[in-house]
């Protein structure tokens, strides 16, 4: 016997859909679970290999604030993939709404599951070379968004030591500052 979905109603249905699902495992056990589904995502770390230094977002995080009444979460670039559009196209557009800077160049790092035990969203994530020629806005956000994002440029060398410190508290940052430093140590010498 294999796992089958014997039964799924949708709980909610809005910006995010919440569905519980039933599910037969192998050995005939019944497990109910609640699933949320909103689209898949994507996420980039710009990096100025020149002058050793990351683009990263600091914004308002509801769930966060609601459990630890932080008013703010650093983190790299990221969004949702609209319909019709590529991960690329995506994290680019999200680049230049978000940070004010242009990507070309895009380093495909992998596409994961962000929550597997109780989301489907996956998330492409990127690494990004950057110049100061190519900050061409202010960023903070799409308009009527309400996203007030702050723009950071920090140093590879702090974002590597708030690494080794395990003070990277956002998931999605962690990986790229790590995928970084793994894929060009020339950067953090």
């Amino acid at each position: 016997m294999t796992i089958k979905i014997i039964d799924r109603k949708t709980l909610y249905s809005g910006y995010l859909t919440i569905e519980s699902v039933k599910v037969r495992l192998p050995d005939g056990t019944e497990i109910l679970r609640e699933v949320e589904s909103h689209g898949e995502a994507v996420t980039v770390l710009p990096y100025d290999p020149m002058r050793r230094c990351a683009l990263t977002a600091s914004l308002f995080r509801a769930p966060v604030f609601a459990v630890s009444g932080r008013e703010t979460l650093e983190e790299p670039c990221a969004g949702m993939i609209d319909q019709g559009e590529d991960a690329a196209t995506a994290v680019r557009r999200e680049a230049q709404e978000e940070l004010g800077v242009v990507l070309s160049e895009l380093e495909f790092i992998g596409r994961i599951y962000s929550t597997p035990g109780v989301s489907t969203e996956r998330v492409s994530l990127y690494l990004a070379p950057y110049s100061l020629a190519d900050r061409t806005g202010a960023g903070g956000g799409a308009p009527g968004e309400q996203e007030t994002i702050t723009v950071n440029e920090r140093s590879l060398a702090s974002l590597s030591e708030d690494l080794d410190a395990a003070r990277l508290d956002n998931a999605l940052l962690l990986q790229l500052v790590m995928a970084l430093r793994l894929r060009h140590p020339e950067l953090f010498r």
